[in-house]
């Protein structure tokens, strides 16, 4: 990856991770969690099943909550992070829990230079992918760290409903407006705030790359893993088009819309 993404990434994501620990929202709720709250979801216990005494590695984690939360099922876990403010407030959450964890900071490429174990289980979910430039190093990785017959499970944001216009204010229906397939050059955007707030912060740039499903299962495929199951879902974790609601499942739903799409998907691959 550029440098120069990387280091404006990074530091947008120390950003995100101060905002996201220090102002209570539904989507992060850190005084919740330390009641003992989870932050799982449902799809993800169902259908990551009991971890309890396995080792779990969580890629690109941000500040931990989920990666504790895995550790409340029993895994022994272990997150990393490209942001020096999102490791040391997980590792701080650890603390104040109690639970055991291994917190590293760590770009994922240059994961292999800073741990060598291998894991029962890969985890990885939400809004990840786009802030990778390469996908079929990222399936390698992923490979490299699992042990024979462990897997790698992920929840994602459904590349298809990645190309609708979710920028322009006060639009009422699904609009295409990016580009489904990868490009090596990066999207360049100013975020002033953050996805899951509704507070502005100092302008920055950001960098983010757009992965078809093809794009992602062959990476997997060509990591040498098998790919068990695909699912996919017309629902999604965040408000990520203002014609959304959120259903009683908890999930935001499109509304008024003339069909339905796929807004989330779950895989999981063995090795």
């Amino acid at each position: 990856m550029n440098r120069k993404y990387y280091e404006a990434n990074k530091e947008l994501w120390d950003e995100f991770a101060r905002l996201h620990y220090e102002t209570e929202s539904e989507a992060y709720s850190v005084k919740s969690f330390l009641k003992g709250k989870t932050t799982l979801k449902s799809y993800d216990l169902k259908e990551m099943g009991d971890v309890n005494g396995k080792s779990l590695l969580h890629l690109q984690c941000h500040f931990g909550l989920d990666t504790l939360s895995w550790a409340r099922e029993g895994a022994i876990v272990t997150g990393i992070d490209i942001s020096s403010e999102g490791i040391r407030l997980a590792k701080l959450l650890a603390k104040q829990t109690m639970l055991e964890a291994n917190f590293i900071e760590s770009n994922l490429y240059d994961l292999p230079k800073f741990l060598s174990d291998k894991f029962d289980i890969v985890y990885t979910s939400i809004g990840v992918l786009c802030w990778l430039d390469d996908l079929k190093e990222w399936g390698r990785i992923i490979s490299s760290f699992l042990k024979s017959g462990g897997f790698f499970y992920m929840a994602e944001n459904h590349p298809f409903s990645m190309i609708f216009d979710n920028e322009t204010k006060d639009i009422k229906d699904l609009q295409v407006y990016y580009n489904y397939f990868h490009d090596p050059k990066p999207m360049e955007f100013i975020a002033d705030g953050s996805y899951a707030l509704d507070v502005k912060i100092e302008p920055k740039k950001e960098y983010e790359w757009v992965h078809s499903m093809s794009d992602i299962i062959n990476s997997l495929i060509e990591a040498g893993l098998r790919i068990e199951y695909l699912n996919e879902y017309p629902f999604a974790v965040w408000k990520d088009f203002p014609f959304v609601e959120r259903g009683s499942d908890g999930f935001f739903h499109l509304k008024n819309q003339k069909a339905e799409i796929p807004l989330l998907f779950t895989l999981k691959a063995v090795k």
